[in-house]
């Protein structure tokens, strides 16, 4: 069975936030630690990014 509308926005919605929540960390990480460390922390935050985009293409939703 097929999720709804409001069903696939609001796991659109989730999905934004832990790529956004993600990449927050990776900049942090990045001005406390050193940029090395971030380079290593970002390959999560891509994931979660590509995921989140390839999630809202595949679904029909605007940027």
């Amino acid at each position: 069975m097929s999720k709804s509308r409001s069903e696939v926005l609001a796991e659109s919605q989730r999905k934004g936030v832990v790529a956004g929540a993600a990449t927050v960390a990776v900049v942090g990480l990045g001005v406390v630690i050193g940029p090395v460390t971030a380079v290593v922390a970002a390959v999560p935050a891509a994931v979660f990014a590509y995921r989140w985009w390839k999630h809202r293409a595949e679904n029909g939703i605007k940027f």
